[in-house]
């Protein structure tokens, strides 16, 4: 099976949800119009408000639901053929059970119920919350606690959202429950810089292609871009094929929307050229004895 993907990194309005939406909604008027065969949309974390907003979070964030219906109203809006359809992908700040959440949604909007019910999929809320340097999330949000793979019109995927994807284990997970596409969303500050180089989008050019040649992946990564706080996101956002390969990449300063095709079938080739995921599987009962281990004796020699 093959898919269109587009990414969209663009800079939202701190706080302005209301403004951000319309921006969201200017994006599927311009798929539209210029590419009404892309099937999935993938946005970065937090692009509903801006990433650093602290105490301010519970004046944006929303249920997982409300979010839902206001990005099927907004897509009844934008488009006009009876038969359009778009998977999105995107970070909110959300409110459940009584928690704030930094949290990724993954939907299918249709232009009519009669042609394709849409769905609200699957809810990711970040599991590795960042307490170094500019971030102190704990303070603000609750943790995510589970990782988990889900199934899409277009197979099986999983979303991580920024810190989650620097500890090796949680793509792994993915991987294990079944992903064949990763959906990676991140708010990214630059830092380290020194010439040419900037040391996050460094670590983002090994770590993602990393995650994807490991376990025979697709990775689709949405990076946020703009300023907050004289604090610069570096977006890169990209494309990667599952022997680690970057299709496409994106500006580090500049809003753009990023199209490539993925073909579902390539996982399945590149695994049987390279079954590191299927070594990893056979030796899951040895691994899970090792971590009980480690979590009942953690300092054990």
């Amino acid at each position: 099976m093959k898919y269109e993907v587009a990414v969209a990194q663009i800079k939202p309005q701190k706080g302005e949800v209301a403004f951000n939406l319309e921006r969201i909604g200017e994006i599927f008027a311009q798929l539209e119009a210029d590419s009404p065969d892309t099937n999935v949309l993938v946005l970065p974390e937090t692009i509903l408000s801006g990433y650093f907003l602290e105490g301010g979070v519970r004046d944006v964030a929303r249920s997982a639901e409300q979010l839902f219906q206001e990005l099927l109203a907004l897509y009844r809006r934008h488009v006009s053929r009876a038969d359009a359809a778009l998977d999105v992908c995107l970070g909110f700040y959300e409110l459940f059970e009584g928690k704030y959440y930094n949290s990724a949604l993954y939907v299918t909007l249709s232009a009519s119920n009669d042609y394709l019910l849409p769905t609200l999929n699957h809810v990711h809320r970040k599991f590795f919350l960042p307490t170094y340097g500019v971030f102190d999330e704990k303070r603000f949000v609750s943790r995510g606690r589970t990782i988990d793979a889900f199934q899409t019109r277009f197979g099986r995927v999983a979303v991580l959202i920024c810190e989650d994807v620097w500890h090796s284990i949680s793509a792994t997970l993915a991987a294990l429950k079944g992903a064949m596409v990763v959906y990676v969303l991140s708010a990214s500050p630059g830092r380290e810089f020194g010439g040419h180089h900037v040391g996050n989008i460094a670590q983002w050019n090994v770590l993602i292609p990393g995650i994807a040649e490991e376990h025979n992946v697709w990775v689709v990564y949405a990076g946020l871009v703009g300023f907050e706080g004289g604090k610069g996101f570096t977006g890169s956002s990209q494309v990667v094929d599952p022997w680690g390969n970057s299709l496409i990449q994106a500006s580090i300063t500049n809003e753009a929307v990023i199209r490539a095709t993925i073909d579902m079938d390539d996982v399945a080739i590149a695994r049987a050229n390279s079954p590191l995921l299927a070594d990893l599987e056979a030796t899951l009962g040895d691994i899970t004895l090792q971590l009980q281990h480690i979590a009942q004796s953690p300092h054990q020699k």
